[in-house]
């Protein structure tokens, strides 16, 4: 995904419209957070689950 100099300045105009100087920071800032968040929970749940799969699998059998 591509975006170019002219879309992404458009964006940043309309957001600090939007949001104003003074929050976009901390928007930015929790957004940060959230992202890392995220990826923390998706590699932790990654090999957890499969690991999980197994275990269910063979008590199965």
């Amino acid at each position: 995904m591509n975006i170019g100099a002219p879309p992404l300045l458009i964006i940043l105009v309309i957001l600090l419209l939007v949001f104003g100087g003074a929050k976009l920071p901390k928007l930015a800032r929790s957004l940060g957070r959230a992202q890392q968040e995220f990826k923390t929970g998706l590699s932790e749940a990654s090999p957890g689950s499969s690991a999980g799969k197994d275990d269910s699998a063979d008590s199965a059998s």
